[in-house]
């Protein structure tokens, strides 16, 4: 029962993320992708350019290891990577957690797939999904015992849109999942279909 009022209240509190007022300049399908070429939590070098010679690439944008859907999420893609990986795909995860809140995501989730921590948000900038959580916003959260500053290492309160982005091997986009609604993500199924 308290599990259950918990995520009620996180969902009323993270409502209040959605009334921002930034403007998205969301991507679309057969829009070039940007170039990814940055370190993995475990310092592995992610070279969006050399994993489409292998295949699709699946790109997947998540807040933090304090979101219930994020990790759900995260857990399912885990849970069934290797009907992606059957279908000659790989997974990127990007985030602006630190590596020690992305420990926290991989414990909870067995994630063993590549995530990126996006410090400087260049990668959610690119994709156009990144924005500005609002002071009150901010203020419910630490309420709830989520503190950004801390999961994400700085004051700048930037989070992603959740978004899950299909990349072809010529570089385009083959297809993108964009929802300002949070709790809205790309099941699996949908995911391997458009593989």
């Amino acid at each position: 029962m308290i599990k259950y009022i918990s995520v009620i209240l996180f969902t009323l509190i993270t409502t209040f993320v959605n009334a921002q007022n930034d403007t998205f300049n969301i991507l679309k399908a057969g829009d070039k992708a940007p170039l990814i070429k940055a370190l993995s939590y475990n310092n592995t070098t992610i070279d969006l350019v050399e994993m489409l010679k292998n295949g699709k690439v699946v790109l997947v944008f998540y807040r933090g290891a304090w979101c219930p859907y994020c990790n759900k999420h995260m857990s399912n893609l885990q849970d069934s990577l290797n009907l992606i990986l059957n279908k000659g795909a790989s997974v990127i995860a990007i985030s602006p957690e630190v590596e020690k809140s992305i420990e926290k995501t991989i414990s909870k989730t067995k994630a063993s797939f590549n995530i990126i921590h996006d410090s400087a948000y260049v990668i959610m900038k690119n994709y156009g999904v990144a924005f500005k959580v609002s002071e009150s916003t901010v203020k419910k959260y630490k309420l709830f015992g989520i503190d950004l500053e801390e999961s994400n290492g700085n004051k700048d309160n930037v989070l992603p849109v959740p978004a899950t982005v299909i990349i072809n091997q010529d570089g385009t986009i083959g297809y993108i999942h964009f929802d300002e609604n949070y709790k809205k993500r790309l099941g699996i199924k949908e995911i391997v279909n458009h593989l």
